[in-house]
């Protein structure tokens, strides 16, 4: 019965890291397909990515606390910024 209710709460987590998986493999500038070929060394100049940090931050803390420190990432994420390493904690 735990086990049932378990994977019901974790449906929305599980949910969200599958479009932000499906991001990465279609359209990322970092992690697609078609990337490498494009923007040989990374795209991004934050570490990692802002798509990869949203997933590891979402995995690690759940979709509450996870997608307003995505959406700051992002935020933080222009032109005026130096970048650098940012791991999710």
């Amino acid at each position: 019965m735990w086990y049932v209710i378990k994977k019901i709460i974790s449906l929305p987590r599980q949910l969200v890291l599958f479009f932000i998986y499906l991001y990465q493999k279609l359209f990322s500038p970092d992690h697609s397909f078609w990337s490498k070929k494009i923007y040989h060394n990374g795209y991004c100049k934050y570490y990692p990515s802002c798509s990869e940090y949203s997933r590891q931050i979402i995995k690690k803390r759940g979709i509450l606390v996870g997608i307003p420190k995505s959406l700051w990432r992002v935020l933080r994420c222009n032109p005026w910024s130096n970048g650098g390493v940012d791991i999710p904690n």
